[in-house]
Order: structure tokens, then sequence, then C-alpha cells
């Protein structure tokens, strides 16, 4: 289903009136997610030719998204060194980058709007039939605070947004629990068989001898 013009209006009036809607940092890594079992990241193709640029933002340059995206995928997702290869698609939905405002009147917030496809590779097939959508806010920050389109260029809030929305990709591929396969458990060593039983008494054995008539 495309974003419409309209629902980026709604979602930039939510964006504009609370503070609280600024995400947590996607910039640190943090640990990997169990929950992704075996994943092996494949292909992860980004599409951003029907995005749609909401009211009062910036204009992306052609392939800055792409760029930010794949390069975020890639950072987040290659460090996952199982077995089974998955692919991601990444279609740019809608974005505002903010331009500068008047702080605490008219600090627009910066957001993204993503529909993401998962393929199984072994399969050969999409895990899910409708792109999952994702929306994510600008990181609150000092900067973010005041508004980022007076603090940051817009390179600085795509790779905030891209940061951020990689991070939901996975903390959302965490909660499919019937997609990973579970990593392998490493096998117990088996204990080295004990060796022959020694003789309880310390002391030395003389050898027998026989008594003279």
């Amino acid at each position: 289903m495309r974003f419409s013009v309209g629902s980026l209006r709604a979602v930039a009036l939510v964006a504009g009136i609370s503070l609280l809607s600024a995400c947590a940092s996607g910039a640190k890594l943090g640990d990997e997610r169990a929950e992704l079992g075996d994943f092996l990241l494949g292909h992860a193709i980004v599409v951003e030719e029907n995005a749609v640029q909401g009211p009062a933002s910036r204009k992306a340059e052609p392939g800055a998204w792409k760029d930010s995206l794949e390069g975020e995928l890639q950072r987040r997702f290659a460090r996952y060194q199982g077995d089974t290869l998955y692919h991601l698609g990444i279609a740019v939905q809608g974005y505002v980058l903010a331009i500068p405002g008047i702080p605490l009147v008219a600090a627009p917030k910066s957001f993204l709007i993503l529909g993401v496809t998962v393929w199984d590779d072994a399969a050969g097939k999409k895990l899910n039939d409708k792109p999952h959508r994702i929306i994510v806010f600008e990181s609150l920050s000092g900067e973010t605070a005041i508004s980022s389109g007076l603090t940051q260029s817009a390179e600085q809030q795509m790779q905030n947004l891209s940061q951020n929305g990689v991070a939901a990709i996975e903390r959302w591929l965490a909660t499919q629990d019937d997609w990973f396969v579970p990593k392998a458990v490493p096998e117990a060593a088996t204990p080295e068989p004990e060796a022959a039983a020694q003789d309880s008494d310390d002391t030395d054995t003389l050898p027998a001898t026989s008594e003279d008539d």
C-alpha cells in the first residue's frame, strides 16, 4: 500500500507536538539478538523512487536514502554469521528532514517511514506477504531537542534516521519466533575414559622369595 501525503501530515503533526516521539538512538549496535538464530544476511536492497517527501521537509538527493540505509544495514547485520541466508528488501515510503524552525514553537521533527520485506533464500519465498511498516523519529539529543533543522545537515539527519530505522528492523525481526533457525548448540565434549584403576596401596610390592630348606 502506497503511503499518502495525508498520512505523512498526520505523522508530522504528532512529531511536531511531542518530544516524546523521538527514538532511542540506533548508533550503538548493542548485543546480537539471539532470537535471530542462524541468520546470515544475503542481499539488502533499498528502493526510494516512490518515497513521499513530507511537509516542511528538506529534499533528499536521489540515491541518498539508498546509500545511507544500505550502509547501515551492512553495519548492523553483517555481524550475524549464521548459515541460513535471508534477504531484506526496504522501501522508503516517506520522510521528513526537518527544516529550520523557531525552537519550542515551530521546531519540526525528522522521521522516516519504511516498508520491510524478508525473503528466505533456501525456501525461495517471502516470509511476510505484505511489507511491514516501520516509522522512526530522530533520536532525542541536545541538538534535536532544539530542532535538527537548525543544528544538523540533511546528511546528519538521514544518518540518524537510518540508524534508528535499521535498529527497529532488527527488533522487529527478533519478534518473529518461527522465521529463524535456532543456532546449533555445540555438543559437549565426551570425557576421556578414566585411566585403569591404580592399586590404592602406595607401598612398593616386593617380589616373592622362597625360604631355604
